[in-house]
C-alpha cells in the first residue's frame, strides 16, 4: 500500500500544474513614457508619448517574467504642436512608416520579491537593439481607490538614438536620450 501511495504522490506531482505567472495589463492612462534630450546644448527638453499598451507576466515564486510593451509614436507630445509634428515626420520618428516602438523582454531581474530590471529588445524606427531597463520603486498591492490588485514602478533607461539610425540634428539635439516610464499595471 505504501508503494502505491508513493507512486500516486509522484504521479500527482508530475501532472499538477506548475505555479503560473500572474498576468498584468498596463493602464495607458498612467503609463506614458517621458524622454529627455538637450536642445542646442542649452536646455533640457521633455517629450511624452500619450498612447501605450502592454502586458506583463510575473512569476514571483520562480523569479521569472516577461514584458511586451508598445508605444504608439503618433501620440508624441512636445507641448508645442509644431515641434511634435516636426519630430513625427520622415527623417525623424517617421510615424507613417513606423507607427510603434516596442520593448519585449523575457528576462526580469529580481532582488528578493522586487523586480529591479529587465533585459530585452527595443525596436525604434525599424531597428532592434538589446536594452536593459532599470525598475525603481517596484511594488504590488491593492489600488487604494479601485481596490484592484496592481503592480507599479518607474522604468528608466538611457540610449543613443544614433544606435537606431536616428541621427538627424546631432549634436544640436543630443544623441543621448534619457527615458522614464511610470508603469501602472492591473492584474488580469
Amino acid at each position: 500500500m505504501k508503494r502505491y501511495l508513493t507512486a500516486f504522490a509522484v504521479m500527482t506531482a508530475l501532472v499538477a500544474p506548475a505555479h503560473a505567472a500572474d498576468s498584468y495589463t498596463t493602464d495607458s492612462e498612467f503609463t506614458a513614457p517621458v524622454f529627455e534630450i538637450t536642445h542646442l546644448g542649452f536646455t533640457t527638453q521633455h517629450g511624452r508619448f500619450n498612447k501605450t499598451s502592454g502586458k506583463v507576466m510575473i512569476d514571483f515564486t520562480a523569479k521569472t517574467g516577461s514584458v511586451d510593451f508598445t508605444v504608439y509614436t503618433e501620440s508624441l507630445d512636445m507641448g508645442w504642436g509644431a515641434w511634435a509634428k516636426h519630430l513625427t515626420s520622415e527623417g525623424l520618428f517617421n510615424v507613417k512608416k513606423f507607427p510603434t516602438m516596442t520593448f519585449k523582454s523575457d528576462k526580469l531581474i529580481f532582488d528578493g520579491n522586487k523586480v529591479v530590471a529587465a533585459e530585452g529588445q527595443f525596436t525604434m524606427i525599424g531597428v532592434t537593439k538589446p536594452l536593459r531597463v532599470t525598475v525603481n520603486g517596484f511594488q504590488c498591492g491593492s489600488n487604494p481607490v479601485s481596490k484592484k490588485p496592481m503592480c507599479a514602478g518607474d522604468v528608466t533607461a538611457t540610449l543613443r538614438r544614433s544606435d537606431f539610425g536616428l541621427t538627424k540634428y546631432i549634436p544640436a539635439v543630443s544623441d543621448e536620450v534619457k527615458i522614464n516610464v511610470p508603469v501602472e499595471a492591473y492584474k488580469n
